[in-house]
């Protein structure tokens, strides 16, 4: 059976996964493989997603699983995101029904905590379970929020989307050569789903500046005049944007970390276009 998660229809043979590890095939159908499994769980406040413009000075929790669609060089959470063993990392996981989770969520409202951010991993390579927990999470009466790469089918986003009340998307660049070649994903797709998510939810986009990458002006002008262009709930102009620093990771260890320099030069690029750009990842 193919899965229909993203661009890549990857063909997923009985018992097996797919290229993210967190998709198997059972009884002919495709189903996640990581529901339920909990990697990471923590009380973090909302400006680390990074939002700056939903609830600023709340709470969130956190919680992320395994797997990913993107091949990222410089991930930073890469032991869960692109494990060597999907199916040994599994049999460490907790499980937490979404029953149990929103429990957990609801117990630390006196912490000041507005709901629950799916992060940390790709959350949507298993939508199932942030679909089934954040429909309980709204019906006890708090917020959802979406850390995503945005490498996932309308069909995926929809299926998401009356629960979900913020997202932070990244849009790592703004090439195809880019997005192909370095990241293993697309940018067309991630681009249709930021224009549709842009038009039912509160999103903020994060650029991580990857030196000698995606670290032009001109890359920064073109995409920040995308974002503008963008209509939504807000006139594009009006989306957040958050320029982040890079520094040496995992596969990515051969340059240094982003001047800071470039990373301010960038972000006053940015602002001729949008209203709201914030840098970070110092």
């Amino acid at each position: 059976m193919n899965c229909d998660v993203c661009f890549r229809h990857c063909f997923i043979p009985e018992h097996g996964t797919g290229l993210c590890g967190a998709r198997t095939c059972e009884n002919g159908m495709i189903r996640p493989a990581s529901y339920g499994r909990v990697t990471s769980l923590a009380l973090d406040p909302v400006e680390k997603k990074p939002l700056r413009h939903f609830y600023p000075g709340s709470m969130v929790l956190s919680v992320g699983s395994y797997g990913c669609n993107l091949r990222c060089p410089f991930c930073q959470n890469h032991e869960i995101a692109q494990p060597h063993s999907t199916e040994e990392l599994a049999r460490s996981c907790s499980v937490l029904s979404p029953e149990q989770l929103v429990k957990i969520a609801e117990d630390t409202r006196s912490r000041g905590n507005i709901g629950i951010a799916f992060t940390y991993n790709e959350p949507l390579v298993g939508w199932e379970y942030v679909r089934d927990t954040a429909e309980l999470c709204h019906k006890a009466g708090m917020k959802n929020i979406l850390v995503s790469n945005g490498t996932a089918s309308l069909k995926v986003l929809d299926a998401v989307m009356p629960y979900i009340d913020a997202a932070n998307i990244d849009l790592k660049g703004f090439t195809d050569r880019y997005y192909r070649e370095v990241l293993g994903g697309s940018l067309s797709m991630v681009k249709d789903f930021i224009r549709e998510a842009v038009r039912h939810f509160h999103v903020e986009l994060t650029t991580l500046i990857v030196p000698g990458e995606n670290d032009s002006p001109e890359e920064m002008r073109a995409l920040s005049g995308w974002i503008a262009g963008l209509d939504g709930l807000l006139p594009g102009k009006d989306i957040p944007l958050h320029v982040s620093r890079f520094f040496p990771r995992f596969h990515m260890r051969d340059r240094g970390a982003t001047d800071v320099s470039v990373v301010y030069m960038l972000a006053e690029i940015a602002r001729e276009n949008l209203k709201y750009v914030n840098t970070g990842n110092y």
